[in-house]
């Protein structure tokens, strides 16, 4: 009778510490809950960044307007007879200083 109660005692422990510690544990489950929420809300903000391509690309197959908009702002392109105008702006903070830097140079 005491062996078997020392078996129960021991084998309660050892239920218990898988409980409390190591995987499988209260604790290991928090950790994979906060994982599952992080990973949840990553896929929802990836689902929204595809869904604004998905949007784009409809809008490139199906309206003319939008192909002449992305190949003017991505490429550049200009149509035939239209002149383009380069407009720089001499702001210090567009320029990172480079324009006192020169100023202060021909000062000197």
């Amino acid at each position: 009778m005491r062996w078997l109660l020392i078996l129960l005692v021991v084998l309660l422990v050892g239920l218990q510490m898988r409980l409390w510690v190591g995987e499988g544990s209260l604790a290991h489950r928090a950790e994979l809950d906060g994982q599952l929420e992080r990973q949840i809300e990553k896929n929802r903000q990836l689902k929204q960044r595809n869904d604004l391509i998905a949007q784009e690309v409809e809008s490139l197959k199906n309206n003319l307007d939008s192909i002449e908009e992305k190949a003017r702002k991505d490429l550049g392109m200009i149509k035939q007879g239209e002149i383009f105008y380069l407009v720089i702006d001499r702001d210090d903070n567009v320029l990172g200083g480079h324009a006192n830097a020169t100023s202060e140079a021909d000062t000197q």
